[in-house]
């Protein structure tokens, strides 16, 4: 599998990223999940004070988050027989030092923190929620699913 050239990766913050790990994340998820390769997606990386407006003026909530997603097509996941087609999956919006601290409160690497939230953010994405418990349950349990899968792809290389 070559590298896709519909992700696009924007490291606008002041934090270096392994930005070819995180092409290969969603490269891994999207393929799990049935969507078309040409699907397109950006991931964009800011510091605290820009992911604090992003958060104000979309959640209408203060201070900087770890992960924001903003749909385009609204596509959804599809299935071996009928793949997604291709088209704007959005945007995920990340803050890596809103990740680096949750990391280290979590006892992991900064980077396994960033694998996960762009999971999580691109599986908003594809239409999952966790306003509900049961939503919550079968979003975390994929989420979960996807990064452990990803880990041995990862493994094997």
């Amino acid at each position: 599998m070559g590298p896709l050239m519909s992700i696009e990766i924007n490291n606008e913050s002041a934090v270096e990223v392994d930005e070819l790990v995180l092409q290969r994340l969603v490269t891994y998820d999207l393929d799990q999940l049935h969507v078309h390769p040409d699907a397109e997606l950006a991931i964009l990386l800011v510091d605290e004070s820009a992911m604090e407006q992003l958060h104000v003026q979309w959640m209408d909530e203060p201070g900087p988050t770890d992960v924001l997603s903003f749909p385009m097509d609204e596509l959804r996941p599809g299935t071996e027989d009928q793949p997604t087609p291709a088209g704007l999956l959005g945007d995920i919006v990340l803050c890596p030092q809103v990740a680096i601290a949750q990391a280290e409160a979590a006892g992991h690497s900064p980077i396994d923190e960033m694998l996960l939230l762009t999971t999580h953010g691109l599986l908003h994405l594809l239409g999952f929620d966790h306003a509900e418990p049961d939503e919550e349950k079968e979003m975390f349990a994929l989420q979960r699913d996807l990064l452990t899968g990803f880990a041995l792809s990862e493994r094997r290389r």
